[in-house]
């Protein structure tokens, strides 16, 4: 029996822990097929007025998707009658990801700690993300040679200003007070009265009014003021420096910057996968005010043609597997990544697409 998922009602919730604390909660394929098919049936029951769902451990609320796996799929035989790791990895989770942000009852992710990749998710798609005090939010991709995935290229886009191009592009990380200024959380919460939140949701009057206004209505009896945010402080940099649709001219105005802040960031950028940074501005830009459900199509071509990259399996070696943080990039310059490279990571998939069309 698999119990990286655990799944229970109390009373009219639907409580889901994600326990993989050793892993930091990270999402892997079983994980998916668990989450799946509780969700769809909590969305039909009519005694489930609210879904809840969180990490177990303390540490981490779920530190993304089992890329390591996927990287170590790559390459490898497939077994007779099943489809390589890459392929269904993706598209399992985009499709659970698209539940959730198509759910028709309040979904609330108390997202507690580590929040990276596939954890982002998990939870951006809900209806409500409360955040606590040990919040660490980032999306961290292309240092591992792939892209902002599950569904970056729409919620980065809707962050304030070129604050998600920042984002996207450094993997920097965030606390609470940024999540809040950010948009991606909705409520900020103590980490120790979580425990309290679930009891009382577990309580509270359904019938009271609409289900999404009963869960805000309880939440605000827990929230708490977050503090200044420190990416905040940055906002007017990020605007000029970001706001520009080439990484050379991105890296040219931070030069022309000159701050400590700039030169920092300039050095990050200089760390990371160089058609990753390509490939992500494209994306952002490319998926800037387009519906979801346009996104994930867009996006589920990204995961197929990127993993493909020798980029992907040596950014998960110098992070995840060696960890010595000295990836050996293909190309290792910018300058070296043609334009065509960039957009043969868009081609569409032919019968292997992932549409939606249910939705809008």
């Amino acid at each position: 029996m698999n119990t990286d998922v655990l799944l229970e009602t109390r009373g009219p919730v639907g409580l889901v822990t994600l326990n993989r604390p050793k892993a930091l909660n990270a999402l892997d394929l079983g994980m998916i097929r668990l989450l799946q098919p509780a969700l769809e049936a909590w969305a039909q029951d009519p005694s489930v007025k609210a879904v809840v769902i969180r990490g177990a451990g303390g540490r981490a609320f779920c530190a993304g998707g089992d890329v390591r796996a996927v990287a170590a799929s790559r390459g490898s035989p497939v077994p007779e009658g099943q489809e390589p790791l890459s392929r269904a990895f993706f598209r399992e989770e985009y499709r659970l990801n698209h539940l959730i942000h198509h759910y028709p009852k309040p979904y609330l992710a108390l997202v507690d700690g580590i929040s990276m990749g596939g954890g982002l998710g998990l939870s951006v798609h809900g209806s409500h993300r409360v955040v606590t005090e040990r919040l660490m939010l980032a999306m961290p991709e292309t240092a591992i040679g792939l892209f902002p995935d599950v569904g970056g290229g729409w919620f980065l886009p809707r962050f304030p200003g070129e604050a998600g191009t920042y984002l996207g592009l450094t993997g920097t990380r965030c606390n609470a007070a940024d999540a809040m200024w950010l948009g991606y959380g909705t409520q900020h919460v103590p980490h120790d009265r979580l425990d309290a939140v679930v009891d009382a949701l577990a309580a509270a009057d359904w019938t009271s009014g609409p289900a999404k206004d009963v869960a805000t209505r309880v939440l605000s009896g827990f929230t708490t003021e977050p503090g200044a945010s420190p990416l905040k402080e940055h906002r007017e940099e990020i605007e000029r420096c970001f706001a520009k649709d080439r990484m050379e001219d991105i890296l040219a105005a931070l030069e022309a910057e000159g701050t400590p802040w700039a030169e920092e960031t300039r050095a990050t950028l200089g760390r990371m996968s160089p058609t990753s940074l390509k490939v992500t501005l494209r994306q952002l830009r490319l998926c800037r005010g387009r519906p979801y459900d346009e996104v994930v199509t867009v996006e589920y071509r990204l995961s197929q043609h990127t993993t493909a990259l020798p980029d992907f399996r040596e950014g998960i070696r110098a992070v995840l597997v060696d960890k010595d943080n000295r990836p050996k990039w293909n190309p290792p310059t910018l300058a070296e990544v043609r334009d065509a490279d960039v957009e043969a990571c868009f081609v569409p998939l032919g019968e292997r697409e992932l549409v939606f069309s249910s939705h809008t």
